[in-house]
């Protein structure tokens, strides 16, 4: 039997094909082996790494109010999964004030798109990161053997 929806590990997302080719080229790149960095992870990495920086939440709205705002909002999106842990950051981004009337409703794609968005301008954003990509995997194993 699957684990109910609220106690998956795992969050279904989405991300706009700009920033998702970005992710496959990282996916695809010769420093992601041992062990092979999946796409939840990838997703992930990118919300801890602009969450890892003061103003976050700042940084990741005046993205979407100046930036995405503008593109094609009918812009095609590739459904992946993020892990729980970064899900619950963007959900604490979706449900605050700055989210609220009379400001623009931005979903969790908008969310998850910014991050990657952010994350890709990064000085040595590869790097920075499979880094943050490893440190979550040892955080999830940490929190699970207690």
């Amino acid at each position: 039997m699957p684990p109910a929806a609220n106690n998956a590990v795992t969050v279904v997302t989405r991300v706009w094909l700009d920033e998702y080719a970005w992710l496959e080229a990282l996916y695809n790149d010769v420093a992601n082996s041992s062990p092979k960095l999946r796409y939840p992870d990838l997703i992930s990495a990118c919300v801890s790494l602009v969450f890892n920086r003061p103003g976050a939440d700042l940084r990741i709205f005046t993205f979407l109010h100046t930036r995405l705002v503008l593109r094609d909002q009918h812009t095609a999106r590739r459904q992946e999964e993020m892990w729980r842990e970064q899900y619950e950051l963007l959900l604490a981004l979706q449900k605050s004030e700055q989210n609220r009337h009379p400001h623009p409703q931005f979903k969790l794609d908008h969310f998850t798109t910014a991050c990657v968005a952010l994350a890709m301008e990064e000085d040595g954003a590869k790097s920075k990161l499979f880094e943050h990509a490893r440190r979550n995997i040892a955080r999830r194993a940490a929190t699970q053997s207690r």
